[in-house]
């Protein structure tokens, strides 16, 4: 019935990760509020300790930490969780609709920072963003190149990259006759 995505932040690495919780898992944060610890055992994280940083409701309304409750509320805010202002007036003041500060079945996303280490890796192979598996597969054959060479050996097809790039010019130079024979 109640689950939570998590949005973990890893500050000594700099970078966030989504991880999915059960619904079982999801109950150790009921209750809770912002600035609260979590136990990283109870959603999977062996040795891990995480702190609530915030969150947003089913409708994407922020959670904030000055607002005691489960409730959602039109405040009065400057520039802050739920509010950016723009423009030169550093005084704007506006009401924005906010959630309460303490965690409930209608939260949808909780925001966690870690605050103590485990022994395993935070980040495993599955989890990692896409790209970062394509940067380490690059980085162990050996930045190869477009042309297909590595900075080790050559390109296969040197040749053909050559007389690519010697019937480059050539299509310009037509292309730029051509260009001049309209404008006459």
């Amino acid at each position: 019935m109640v689950g939570f995505k998590l949005v973990i932040a890893d500050p000594k690495k700099g970078r966030c990760f989504q991880h999915d919780v059960s619904e079982q898992q999801a109950e150790v944060f009921l209750g809770k509020k912002i600035n609260d610890d979590i136990k990283g055992k109870d959603i999977g994280f062996e040795g891990y300790e995480f702190k609530i940083t915030g969150g947003s409701d089913y409708c994407g309304f922020p959670m904030r930490k000055d607002l005691p409750g489960t409730i959602r509320k039109k405040i009065l805010i400057t520039r802050s969780c739920g509010f950016k202002a723009t423009g030169k007036s550093s005084g704007t003041r506006m009401r924005r609709t906010v959630a309460g500060n303490t965690i409930h079945e209608k939260i949808t996303q909780v925001n966690l920072s870690v605050v103590t280490y485990g022994k395993q890796p935070l980040m495993s192979e599955e989890t990692q963003a896409p790209g970062d598996a394509e940067k380490k597969e690059k980085e162990e054959k050996g930045h190869e190149t477009k042309s297909g060479a590595t900075k080790d050996t050559p390109a296969k097809d040197a040749p053909a990259s050559e007389k690519a790039k010697k019937e480059a010019p050539e299509k310009s130079e037509k292309d730029s006759e051509k260009h001049e024979k309209k404008n006459e």
